[in-house]
């Protein structure tokens, strides 16, 4: 069974985060919290912990996965661009549950993209999911915790017994907003395209590209 591993959501301690890092280093999974339901964390930078994730959750590789960063600066070194469109939404709701699909650059693995060439990303609006990826060096990714077909988890039971066989361990940050999942908005191309209704409306996020 994955170990429990306490962790205060909005002021994490170091010394937890480390402990939490070191685990993803070694290319362990992770389940962790977000301001909406928990997260499947692996070091998204290594194959065989990204492999381990899709094996967990029963995942189709047809099927895409998206990143948490740390800090906003880590963008840059994933994606080939950041279009206009998506610096207005990063600037109006980064950190917070919002995933930009941009264009990746050649760091970003294959099986994360699922053949589109693109990636999904976002800055948590959780300071302990934040502190994981910013304590990791990279991108951590951000699928949520899991089986594929079952109910997101709002809280480290729910994630155990789904997934407490098959990760090494679970960040109990208590329970999780949960509600609506993050909104995706694609900004790959000209004109920035809604791909998921979520947590952040879609009036705000078009109140906001009326700005361009």
């Amino acid at each position: 069974m994955a170990e429990r591993i306490e962790i205060h959501p909005e002021q994490p301690d170091p010394r937890t985060i480390e402990r939490i890092a070191g685990i993803l280093r070694d290319g362990g999974l992770v389940a962790y919290p977000t301001e909406t339901f928990y997260g499947l964390g692996a070091d998204a930078m290594n194959p065989a912990a990204v492999d381990r994730v899709f094996a967990a959750k029963g995942r189709d590789f047809r099927s895409p996965v998206g990143l948490v960063i740390g800090r906003i600066e880590d963008l840059d070194p994933l994606v080939a661009e950041i279009p206009a469109a998506g610096r207005l939404l990063m600037d109006a709701f980064w950190p917070g549950p919002l995933t930009l699909v941009f264009r990746a650059s050649g760091t970003i693995l294959p099986r994360l993209m699922a053949g589109t060439g693109k990636i999904g990303i976002r800055l948590s609006g959780l300071p302990a999911a934040r502190a994981l990826a910013a304590a990791l060096g990279g991108p951590l990714t951000a699928t949520s915790a899991n089986r594929s077909g079952e109910r997101e988890c709002n809280n480290a039971g729910e994630v155990l017994d789904q997934l407490g066989g098959v990760i090494d361990a679970v960040a109990d940050g208590g329970d999780t907003a949960g509600g609506l999942g993050s909104t995706f908005v694609d900004v790959s191309g000209e004109i920035p395209v809604i791909l998921r209704r979520g947590a952040i409306a879609e009036e705000d996020i078009r109140g906001i590209l009326g700005k361009m």
